[in-house]
């Protein structure tokens, strides 16, 4: 292997369209071992913990590192740093890339320490401010406090993670980044499993996985970094050039890529007043969303963000509309038919997954009300994870940031409107509804910026994509009708809710090639070529 990758980066080449299938193929296989671990680690809390007061300090205590990851690590610092570090790839100068990662990564380190040693000590009146309503139970605010104490080192590691993740897909190496999250779910298990009966409050044991889990997600990285000539090492320069370019863009990015992480967290603020419980019918909801969204949707925005920014730094702008359209119509052809299965199935997935233990029926249905209204929204959440990568690529923060303005103020007020009538299921609405009106105002943005609008292949793809899950919703409520019962054994219901899912898929498979979804038939091609 060569040392040197940096003067014959792939980013200095536009990516062609089977390539792009390739790596979102690549990010969309480790996604899928990581969201079926990611599932076995929620069966495991679901029968241990339940939706108790434990559960619900838990996913409090997860919540806050999640959200500041996915906010900056993934969010703001991911979409600056690739468009910067394409540059300097296109560049070819292998000192001045080297010194440009030198420089970025003590810098982010240094705030990190900081940001990390404020939070310990702020921890009591943070929990405060997110969780309100915990205050009137001493004993679960307190928990919660100690829990995110734990946790919250978390943001440090996997902030690291994502810069190594940014270089690593910046030279098209999609593979062990995609991997990483398997670790943070094996540790969780184990936190779940080992650590918590050693704990006086075996809940905490949870929360030193997850921090086993930082660790261990970058000590993989490092190894793969070095393959390549780019190895984590300190060089203090505060006014490096890239460093400041980065903080142009992520400034107004912090809220242009994390509209949906912000509603969340408004959510966990106003059902920490509604009855105990309700935190973690939305997070076991969210999980289920959370699964085809990874597949298609997170993996999508992962993989096109170098393509774009490669094509917009060449000032290929029909290349960039290209990749955006087969990007959205890949989006189309997973989303949909996911978001009937979720949709028709919602009640026996979430009893199959998690009912046993702690997670009665009672559970299974309150959660089924917010996992439909989550699920509505499944194709908003990934369209946007493929449209504002577009705006960064192209160095633009401005719109976005309008964009998610309007959303969050709309979210917000639906969130209010909504959680009075429906409870928990309204702030998963709210969430849903303020998604499609990002995805919208995204869409109407590239259009006057760079003249994209889907065009004549988009729609008859999202026709024939409707047919397709027409067929596949007539099947699955028929067969849900004929099979499905409530109070069945675990292996009953695996016995009859994996053969119509597996069905489905075929179904939905057959039709669409009948119908000549082109999509289809490069997915099709890519397993072919994988086999």
């Amino acid at each position: 292997m060569s040392t040197e990758p940096v003067k014959s980066s792939p980013v200095s080449q536009p990516s062609p369209k089977n390539r792009l299938v390739r790596a979102v193929g690549t990010i969309s296989f480790f996604t899928l071992l990581s969201r079926i671990l990611g599932f076995v680690r929620d069966v495991v809390i679901a029968r241990i913990f339940g939706a108790g007061m434990g559960a619900d300090a838990f996913f409090v205590a997860l919540k806050l590192p999640n959200f500041l990851r996915r906010l900056f690590a993934e969010g703001a610092f991911s979409t600056a740093f690739v468009p910067v570090f394409s540059d300097y790839l296109k560049d070819g100068d292998d000192k001045a890339t080297k010194e440009a990662v030198k420089a970025v990564f003590t810098s982010l380190t240094v705030v990190l320490v900081v940001v990390v040693a404020v939070g310990q000590i702020a921890m009591p009146l943070i929990i405060w401010i997110i969780a309100p309503g915990f205050a009137d139970d001493p004993e679960k605010y307190q928990l919660t406090v100690d829990m995110t104490r734990i946790t919250f080192p978390y943001i440090f590691f996997i902030s690291l993670v994502a810069l190594a993740g940014g270089i690593l897909n910046s030279f098209h190496r999609f593979a062990l980044p995609a991997v990483t999250p398997l670790l943070l779910n094996i540790a969780m298990i184990v936190g779940a499993l080992y650590i918590a009966p050693l704990m006086d409050r075996p809940i905490v044991g949870l929360a030193v996985g997850v921090l086993l889990g930082g660790v261990a997600q970058l000590a993989i990285q490092i190894p793969a970094l070095k393959s390549i000539g780019m190895p984590f090492s300190f060089r203090w320069n505060w006014q490096h050039p890239a460093i400041k370019r980065i903080l142009l863009l992520m400034g107004p990015s912090l809220l242009g890529v994390s509209v949906a992480q912000v509603n969340l967290l408004f959510d966990i603020f106003l059902a920490s007043w509604l009855k105990e419980g309700s935190i973690s019918y939305l997070y076991y909801a969210d999980r289920l969303v959370e699964f085809p969204l990874g597949l298609i949707g997170i993996a999508m925005g992962t993989a096109i963000l170098p393509a774009l920014s490669a094509k917009a730094s060449s000032g290929d702008d029909e290349g960039l509309k290209a990749d955006l359209d087969f990007g959205l119509r890949l989006v189309l052809i997973i989303n949909i038919p996911a978001t009937v299965g979720l949709l028709v199935l919602r009640e026996p997935i979430l009893s199959l997954l998690f009912e046993r233990g702690a997670f009665d029926a009672e559970t299974t249905s309150l959660t089924a009300q917010a996992l439909f209204a989550y699920g509505l929204g499944l194709g908003a959440f990934s369209a946007v994870k493929v449209l504002a990568p577009a705006f960064y690529a192209m160095k633009d923060t401005k719109t976005p940031v309008r964009i998610a303005i309007i959303c969050m103020v709309s979210n917000m007020v639906l969130n209010i409107i909504l959680m009075i009538p429906l409870q928990h299921a309204g702030l998963a609405l709210a969430t849903t509804i303020a998604a499609f009106l990002n995805a919208f105002l995204l869409l109407r943005g590239l259009g006057k910026k760079i003249g994209y609008y889907p065009g004549r292949k988009f729609f008859i793809t999202m026709l024939k994509t409707f047919v397709a899950s027409g067929v596949l919703c007539i099947f699955l409520f028929l067969a849900k009708v004929a099979y499905w019962q409530p109070g069945l054994q675990t292996l009953d219901k695996t016995m009859i809710l994996l053969p119509i899912i597996a069905v489905g898929i075929v179904l939905f498979v057959l039709v669409g090639r009948l119908v000549k979804i082109e999509e289809i038939q490069s997915l099709a091609g890519l397993l072919k070529r994988k086999s």
